[in-house]
């Protein structure tokens, strides 16, 4: 039983850390665009090279801009994701598996983050602007990143577990 504890205490741990480094990182990173652009003489964008450039849109939505006009929408929002938040803490509290934990600890610090946007803010400052030529990305921040590479995860660890389990039968 005690092993069980100690087992647990070093998961939830590690978890913490994974969702600090993400949280951080992204507000880090945010709090350091914003300033660039509202305390110095910054054009609308920052030419960083030819497929990057900085730029600070607000956006009040959900992702990729979706759902920003709508009235009801910041609420509405604000509620769900923190509902997913939650229940994503559930899941790395309930998982027995390292992998799951990493996942859904790296999702959870992209959420947490920009969660933290939309409740400080009222809104989620993206600023990577990734593009090639004329054709432009949406712009997206490190909590978007973080969410991404965590989903990413999961679809890589679910398809080699959907693997292992046809090549068992």
């Amino acid at each position: 039983m005690e092993g069980k504890i100690v087992q647990l205490s070093k998961k939830i741990s590690l978890s913490f850390i994974i969702i600090f480094i993400c949280f951080i990182l992204d507000r880090v990173s945010k709090v350091y665009i914003i300033d660039l652009f509202t305390q110095s003489n910054v054009s609308n964008d920052i030419y960083v090279n030819p497929y990057l450039n900085f730029i600070l849109l607000w956006n009040k939505g959900i992702a990729f801009g979706l759902l920003q006009s709508e009235q009801y929408s910041y609420h509405l929002i604000s509620s769900i994701i923190l509902i997913v938040i939650l229940f994503l803490f559930y899941l790395i509290f309930k998982t027995q598996k390292n992998w799951e934990m990493l996942y859904l600890s790296i999702i959870a610090g992209g959420a947490l983050g920009n969660f933290t946007d939309r409740i400080y803010y009222m809104a989620v400052p993206d600023f990577v602007d990734l593009h090639y030529k004329d054709f432009h990305w949406f712009t997206f921040n490190i909590a978007d990143i973080c969410i991404t590479f965590g989903i990413i995860l999961f679809l890589i660890f679910d398809m080699f577990k959907f693997k292992n389990k046809n090549n068992n039968e």
